[in-house]
């Protein structure tokens, strides 16, 4: 990603020290436990390792790594019966999801040879769970409970922790990076617009402002021959131009990128919303035609752009591309009642991770509803599960997540310059439009290859946000 972040997760287990002086074996074995769990998170993430806790005291000085850390989430491994106060000390004052990791060594005990010793270090992870969770109820704390089996393998264990430590990230990349909004949102549109302030207090992220007149000049000083023309053939490596393309026609645009990459490290951005309602003329004019591609270049390296100035959905875009690897902008175009299919897509800058041929180029005179013409890409989403995100608010400001997933099919699609695709969902066309408008999304959502609902309900529960699933 052109600005790269990484979560931080709290990392502890507990025992109840009342054993370890009772079982010396206990200590060498919780201690290898410990470390063999750590090793099974993926390297995604920086551990914050608040160790093997067995005391109030230990617990505090765990809580103390995480607090400065900032963690996004904590992943406490239980590994035997333990009291809840070695728990809570640890995450009382964090404000994210506790995931209680409830490990068995063993799939199944010798019944016929095992001591208390075996028993307890062994096979009573499961003790406590009841506890955590109810304390965890009564500190209002979020939460949520992984269990499993060391012994031979848990592919399901491996695959929630995974997900939750993708999850993660997005908090990060909220927290760690600005979304830059250019000009102001399409006119009208109020289903997009936004309190800034709002956005900062309930998700943590923080918006930039830039005028066109700054975005007119940014490549002004971008003057390095090779880098352009090394961005240049970039470009032409991604896109298909209608009518064939070379370096020296899209010498301007590579320019351009270049210098929006240079904005979006310095600025730290990892979102970016936009819209020009302007003249488009002179210099002003030269960038509007070639937004669209130049754009795509971004989302491509990880900054989701979103067009009509609509930040809710440059979000939902960031979302997906963190959690699945790509991030598509879309919205309902058309109803194929013949087929039972939604025509879902959008105009403007798309993700060439999502397009299973290589994305097409051409020049049109008018970008409809918009001011002036220029360049339109259109991707070509892989055929089979599709996810779509959309995010809206409350009459009180509180943001909300909408999901659903489908399939896409093959068949025709439209052919003059913008992406879409066919979409078929489990509860037919019709009730899709219905159920979807009526949990009352934005008319714009962000699309993903695959089945990702269970991991952006991690993603919800790690910034408190409710979520409607729409059908799946």
């Amino acid at each position: 990603m052109l600005v790269n972040t990484k979560a931080k997760v709290g990392v502890f287990s507990i025992a109840l020290g009342a054993y370890l002086p009772q079982f010396p074996s206990l200590v060498p074995e919780f201690e290898a436990q410990y470390e063999a769990f750590k090793k099974s998170l993926p390297d995604t993430v920086e551990i914050i390792d608040g160790g093997m806790v067995t005391t109030k005291e230990q617990s505090q000085e765990a809580g103390d790594k995480f607090r400065a850390a900032d963690v996004d989430l904590v992943f406490l491994q239980l590994l035997t019966y333990a009291t809840s106060y070695n728990m809570l000390p640890a995450v009382k004052d964090l404000d994210v999801p506790v995931v209680l990791v409830n490990l068995q060594k063993l799939k199944a005990l010798d019944y016929d040879h095992t001591g208390i010793a075996s028993w307890l270090g062994e096979g009573y992870a499961c003790g406590a769970v009841g506890e955590m969770v109810a304390d965890l109820e009564r500190f209002g704390k979020r939460h949520a409970v992984i269990t499993g089996v060391v012994e031979g393998g848990d592919p399901g264990v491996q695959k929630e922790l995974e997900e939750w430590c993708l999850a993660a990230q997005v908090r990060r990349r909220f927290r760690r990076t600005n979304i830059a909004q250019i000009g102001r949102p399409y006119p009208g549109m109020m289903d997009l617009y936004i309190d800034e302030s709002n956005l900062y207090r309930r998700l943590g992220l923080y918006t930039k402002q830039f005028d066109w007149e700054k975005m007119w000049a940014i490549a002004d000083d971008i003057n390095d021959e090779s880098l352009i023309r090394e961005k240049a053939q970039e470009i032409l490596d991604t896109f298909d131009i209608e009518g064939g393309g070379s370096i020296e026609e899209v010498w301007e645009m590579a320019r351009y990128v270049v210098a929006f990459e240079k904005w979006v490290k310095d600025e730290q951005l990892g979102l970016i919303a936009s819209h020009y309602d302007g003249f488009a003329t002179g210099k002003a004019g030269v960038l509007d035609s070639m937004l669209i591609p130049a754009f795509s270049m971004l989302i491509k390296q990880g900054c989701a752009c979103a067009v009509e100035g609509d930040m809710k959905v440059a979000m939902a875009m960031s979302i997906l591309k963190t959690i699945s690897g790509t991030g598509q902008l879309s919205e309902m175009y058309s109803i194929d009642f013949n087929d039972d299919i939604c025509i879902i897509g959008h105009s403007g800058s798309g993700d060439a991770d999502i397009s299973a041929k290589k994305p097409t180029m051409k020049i049109v005179k008018v970008f409809h509803g918009k001011t002036g013409g220029g360049y339109l890409t259109q991707f070509y989403p892989h055929l089979g599960p599709v996810t779509y995100l959309a995010i809206t608010q409350d009459s009180e400001g509180r943001f909300k997540f909408i999901a659903a997933e489908g399939v896409n099919e093959e068949g025709k699609i439209l052919s003059f310059g913008d992406t879409n695709m066919r979409t078929r969902f489990t509860c037919g066309a019709r009730e899709f439009v219905n159920r979807w408008s009526e949990a009352g999304p934005t008319h714009h959502m962000a699309a993903a290859s695959g089945r990702y609902i269970d991991v952006i309900l991690k993603v919800a529960k790690i910034l408190d946000i409710p979520t409607e699933i729409v059908t799946r």
